[in-house]
């Protein structure tokens, strides 16, 4: 009988790989926190329309990209290809939007049927950030400050350009779409096929084609900002002006259209060429609309997402991984003899008890005391602490270094506790951080 496989593009994640998803995922979290948002988990799985209203059935996540399938019941349902539309969905059912200004934050898995690639995959996953009930530019800034500040913490910082636009009001998002079409009307068989798809469709998005050749013919296309009205003119003259003030360097790129319907106003992409070909790792923007088109009253919203394997894979990349995020094991209990073995679990008890944040393993299975020896420097432990017949009568325990040259000691089983925690000193505060992260 064959052996079963993941689907392909949904990648188990290993326990040699995980303490690097917890690392990046405790640092996220440690920022989002000082900025006061409230994490919020929803469901995997949301009603088909919710994504066909919020997302825009004419873009390519609707068009082409969903996992959706009926239930027993009959009911349509669609495994979640982004975060926001199910975030505004449920504090519009809890009642989170009334009169409340909601700074939220939420982690997972997201689906999207694609052609797998190196950090982009069929289940992937992301961190988002949103905000609702601010219509002022500050809020905007604070959303591109944060995802700033979570780069620049990760040591990403230089390895990233900001690119920011503005997409205007609905009405001269209208007025710029029509002059856009009536233009590519008339170049209309130069254009790449996805293009000519998208001309009636989703025309905007043609503007962040890959195809060289339309890029070209997009240079004499109508320019987004004659349509612009003074208040969206205003508010990202404000927003910039507020970037310019915390010294954050950005590029003002007039074809940044992001790929969702939901998007007014302000959008940006953190984008990055350290991965090869340029690629997003955070995008996001206003979508002022969007709570409306989800059956809420007008409320101002804006948000953006990471991408947690492009940053994983950013990392790697450009060695920025810090080396103690592998450290997983503090100390390795080694116990020889049933004398030992019976005091053995209690020890390791009152130490885990006593020394906060300790991570041991007590060995488990039996075995020699040489094969013993070579699974706790396996386990990538400091310490070895040894507990065998000698040590279990009198009520000891020898300590032994597996990563330096210190000299072996022997200790009361009472003082070993005190003398873990003065070892440790920031070693065991990191400890703690990352069993907390």
């Amino acid at each position: 009988m064959s052996t079963l496989q993941a689907i392909r593009g949904m990648n188990d994640i290993l326990p040699e790989a995980s303490p690097v998803w917890q690392y990046l995922e405790g640092q996220i979290k440690t920022v989002l926190g000082q900025y006061g948002y409230r994490e919020i988990r929803m469901p995997v799985v949301e009603p088909t329309a919710l994504f066909k209203r919020g997302v825009g059935e004419h873009t390519d996540i609707v068009e082409k990209e969903m996992y959706t399938f009926d239930d027993r019941g009959g009911d349509s349902l669609t495994l979640r290809p982004e975060g926001t539309a199910g975030c505004v969905r449920a504090a519009l059912q809890h009642g989170l939007l009334h009169n409340q200004i909601q700074r939220l934050w939420y982690s997972g898995a997201m689906f999207r049927y694609e052609r797998p690639q190196k950090g982009r995959y069929r289940q992937f996953h992301q961190i988002g950030a949103e905000v609702f009930g601010v219509a002022t530019p500050d809020i905007d800034a604070e959303l591109i400050l944060v995802s700033a500040r979570l780069l620049n913490n990760l040591g990403l910082g230089d390895h990233v350009t900001l690119n920011l636009n503005t997409l205007g009001s609905s009405e001269a998002r209208g007025r710029y779409r029509k002059a856009l079409v009536d233009y590519l009307e008339t170049v209309k068989e130069q254009l790449d096929e996805d293009s000519q798809n998208r001309l009636y469709s989703n025309p905007l998005r043609i503007l962040d084609s890959k195809s060289e050749s339309t890029q070209k013919l997009l240079d004499s296309a109508p320019k987004f900002d004659a349509y612009l009205d003074d208040e969206s003119r205003m508010h990202f003259q404000s927003l910039c002006t507020r970037l310019d003030s915390a010294g954050v360097r950005y590029t003002v790129n007039p074809r940044l259209v992001r790929g969702l319907d939901y998007y007014s106003q302000t959008v940006f992409e953190w984008i990055t060429d350290s991965l090869g070909a340029q690629g997003t790792v955070c995008g996001g923007g206003r979508y002022d609309g969007l709570v409306p088109m989800l059956g809420g009253k007008p409320t101002p919203a804006a948000g953006f997402a990471l991408g947690v394997e492009r940053l994983l894979l950013m990392l790697e990349t450009l060695n920025k991984i810090p080396a103690e995020v592998f450290e997983t094991v503090d100390a390795y209990l080694i116990m020889a003899g049933d004398l030992a073995e019976t005091q053995g679990l209690a020890l390791a008890e009152t130490l885990r008890t006593e020394v906060g944040g300790l991570r041991l393993i007590s060995h488990c299975g039996g075995g020699s005391f040489k094969s013993q020896m070579k699974k706790a420097d396996k386990s990538g432990a400091r310490w070895a602490l040894i507990l065998g017949e000698d040590e279990a009568s009198g009520s000891q325990v020898t300590v032994k270094s597996l990563r330096d040259d210190a000299p072996q000691q022997t200790l009361a089983q009472g003082e070993l506790a005190n003398w873990l925690m003065n070892q440790y000193g920031s070693q065991s505060q990191h400890a703690v951080t990352h069993a907390q992260s």
